[in-house]
């Protein structure tokens, strides 16, 4: 497994995803149910959404040249760190539980996968593995890192998340991925055109 890959990975979804929805809904869930279910249904949700972004970036690369898989990585990271930083301290109330849920993992699991479905993060997975789909091991470590980055930030959201936003505010933790976002995109730029 490429350490590399594996801690850019893991580093860019952690950030993407700390202080924001998941993290927001794993902490609300917790509020109303166990936690071993709430994170059962996470984590079945997650893995999902990472393995449907893994073979779409293999895909990707089977019907577009290296230079364009790589050009769309750099303008969706530079796209999605204007959007981080531009909405970073705008409060959102799409958050909610609805009213009457009866299961547990199934609410947990339907509630992160309809948010996260097409999210950044899965976007920004897929083209993570866009860029080594000629390295089976490679795509591993893509989908494992990213997966181990989203359960990471649900259980910090499920254990610690209040005490968090009590020390660092939401809007400097979306300041500080969306910054991430804009230096990761502009280093795929250097290199495309550069290098």
């Amino acid at each position: 497994m490429d350490f590399s890959t594996f801690t850019s990975t893991f580093g860019l979804i952690f950030l993407a995803e700390l202080g924001d929805k998941t993290q927001l809904t794993s902490m609300a869930l917790a509020l109303r149910y166990p936690w071993k279910r709430i994170f059962i249904g996470i984590a079945a949700a997650f893995a999902l959404l990472n393995l449907a972004a893994v073979l779409v970036g293999k895909i990707l690369f089977l019907l577009l040249p290296l230079f364009w898989i790589t050009l769309i990585s750099c303008l969706l990271f530079l796209y999605f760190g204007y959007t981080t930083l531009r909405y970073s301290c705008k409060v959102d109330d799409e958050d909610a539980l609805p009213p009457n849920a009866s299961d547990a993992i199934r609410t947990a699991f339907i509630m992160i996968f309809m948010a996260e479905l097409g999210d950044k993060t899965q976007l920004v997975t897929a083209s993570q593995a866009a860029q080594y789909s000629n390295d089976l091991l490679a795509m591993f470590t893509v989908f494992i890192s990213s997966t181990l980055a989203l359960w990471f930030v649900s259980l910090i959201g499920i254990f610690a998340g209040k005490q968090l936003v009590k020390f660092i505010p939401v809007c400097w933790i979306h300041r500080s991925a969306g910054t991430m976002f804009l230096i990761f995109g502009l280093a795929m730029a250097w290199r495309l055109f550069y290098i």
